[in-house]
């Protein structure tokens, strides 16, 4: 809704600049299921866009045709930009996965209990060793 409320003072600023104009050249309406609608203004056209209701003003040098949005309506843009910026960056945050390597303490630890237990082991082992050779 906000939205249409920026669009509609730019459509009829648009509308109010070229009467005359207006008059004298009917309006380029595009086909039925088009996207856009042109209507001839002094200096270019006003661009419609019937699915989003922007407004642009384009002109036509060597061949080439350049539409501008409305400040309002490239503010909005803008804004609806960073708005999904934000959400990219908390769901990536949210969808990352924990890390799974322990920490440098829980690895010293596993270290340490690992060393102890071969110590013992190969202890043991001498004990069996050299009771073998007493029997």
């Amino acid at each position: 809704m906000r939205q249409l409320k920026l669009r509609l003072p730019l459509l009829l600023l648009a509308l109010a600049s070229a009467p005359a104009l207006a008059e004298e050249t009917p309006s380029i309406i595009s086909p039925e299921g088009e996207h856009f609608t042109l209507t001839p203004v002094e200096g270019g056209f006003m661009r419609l866009d019937k699915r989003s209701g922007a407004v642009s003003f384009c002109t036509a040098k060597e061949g080439v045709s350049v539409c501008r949005l409305g400040a309002d309506e490239r503010a909005a843009l803008e804004a609806e930009i960073e708005r999904l910026r934000a959400e990219n960056a908390r769901l990536k945050t949210a969808a990352a996965p924990p890390s799974t390597l322990p920490r440098e303490e829980d690895f010293e630890r596993a270290l340490s209990f690992t060393e102890r237990f071969l110590r013992r082991i190969m202890r043991l082992f001498r004990e069996e060793s050299s009771n073998d050779g007493k029997l």
